[in-house]
C-alpha cells in the first residue's frame, strides 16, 4: 500500500499530494527502472553499484532551477573520476530529455525519466499527484548500494547545497 501525505509540501500557497515515503541515510537505496532517452529500460541504483551514485530528482529540466541544477551538476561531474556517477531524473519525456541535454550541453550526468511509472517517485517519496512530477531532491549512494545522503527541497523553487552533495560522494568513495 502507497503511502500518501498531503500535510507538509506546497505547490504555491496549497499543500500537494505526496506519494510514498520519503527514504533514509542508512538504508539499501530502493532500485527503480527508469527510462533513458532511447526509451530503454535503465536502473540506475544497479548500474552504479561498485561506483557512488549521486540522484538528482528534479520535476522537469524545461524549468528554471532544474536547468540550472543539472547545469551544475554537469559541471561537477567533469571534475569529478569516474567512480561517482550522477544521475538526474525527471518525468519529462526521453525526447524533450535528449533535445534539453543537446541543447544546453550536459553530456556527463546521465539523464532519465521516471515519466512511465514514476517508480522513483513513489519509492522515494518524490511523486506529486497533482502534476504528477517530483519533488526536488538529492541522494548519495555508496558503492555497496546503501543511501549515505538524503536531502529533500523544502519546496521545488529551493536548489540543493551543491558543495554539501558533492562532499558527500567524496565521503562515500572511502
Amino acid at each position: 500500500m502507497q503511502t500518501v501525505r498531503n500535510d507538509f509540501f506546497k505547490l504555491g500557497d496549497k499543500f500537494a499530494t505526496v506519494i510514498g515515503d520519503d527514504v533514509k541515510v542508512g538504508q539499501q537505496a530502493p532500485e527503480f527502472t527508469s527510462a533513458a532517452q532511447n526509451w530503454a529500460p535503465v536502473n540506475p541504483v544497479a548500474e552504479s553499484k561498485g561506483k557512488v551514485a549521486i540522484l538528482s530528482a528534479v520535476p522537469s529540466l524545461d524549468t528554471e532551477v532544474c536547468d540550472r541544477e543539472t547545469r551544475r551538476f554537469n559541471e561537477e561531474a567533469a571534475k569529478l573520476g569516474d567512480d561517482i556517477i550522477i544521475w538526474t531524473i525527471s518525468t519529462d519525456f526521453p525526447f524533450a530529455q535528449k533535445r534539453w541535454c543537446g541543447a544546453a550541453g550536459v553530456d556527463k550526468v546521465k539523464v532519465v525519466s521516471d515519466v512511465l511509472e514514476a517508480e522513483m517517485g513513489v519509492k522515494y517519496g518524490l511523486l506529486v499527484k497533482e502534476c504528477r512530477y517530483l519533488r526536488r531532491a538529492v541522494f548519495v549512494v555508496n558503492r555497496e548500494g546503501k543511501l549515505t545522503y538524503v536531502a529533500y527541497m523544502e519546496h521545488n523553487g529551493l536548489e540543493p547545497n551543491y558543495d554539501e552533495v558533492i562532499n558527500a560522494a567524496k565521503e562515500a568513495l572511502r
